[in-house]
């Protein structure tokens, strides 16, 4: 197995030195689902809260931003540009995001965590209705710009 780029030879957890590496145009997109019941689904264009998916969308690219603060050895990365896409589908909610950057590394954990935070925005919007509420496939779908371009088949 290749050595993992966040662990010295001794194995101790170090952040990656990018120093040495040029800024490239990069680019990540993941997605997540809200698996919500009729109930909720129902109740999305009415809540007391306000506009769930206008909330989640707001908090995705607001978590993009912060990401290194929450993600102990992710770098620092200047955001060019956080996009959330967050579509209605039987029997909940996609949640797409895509996010931008010119540096030296790549946006993949930006693009994650928005995910991650929009999904647990819509839960936090609907739990009043009842906690049948399930986060699944968080995941990344296609990555470019740096070393490697990656895209899930």
């Amino acid at each position: 197995m290749d050595s993992l780029s966040h662990t010295d030879e001794a194995g101790n957890v170090r952040m990656v030195d990018v120093s040495g590496k040029a800024e490239t145009a990069r680019r990540a997109v993941a997605e997540g689902f809200v698996r919500l019941s009729e109930r909720h689904l129902a109740a999305l264009d009415d809540l007391p809260k306000g506009d769930a998916i206008a909330a989640a969308a707001i908090a995705g690219i607001q978590a993009a931003k912060k990401t290194s603060e929450l993600i102990p050895l992710c770098h620092n990365v200047t955001i060019s540009n956080v996009s959330l896409d967050i579509r209605r589908m039987a029997g909940g909610l996609r949640i797409v995001a895509t996010a931008a950057t010119t540096a030296k590394t790549g946006v993949e954990m930006e693009a994650l965590t928005a995910v991650s935070v929009a999904a647990l925005t819509v839960y936090d919007m609907v739990k009043a209705l009842g906690q049948d509420i399930e986060i699944t496939g968080i995941r990344l779908l296609e990555k470019s710009g740096g070393k490697n371009d990656w895209k899930r088949t």
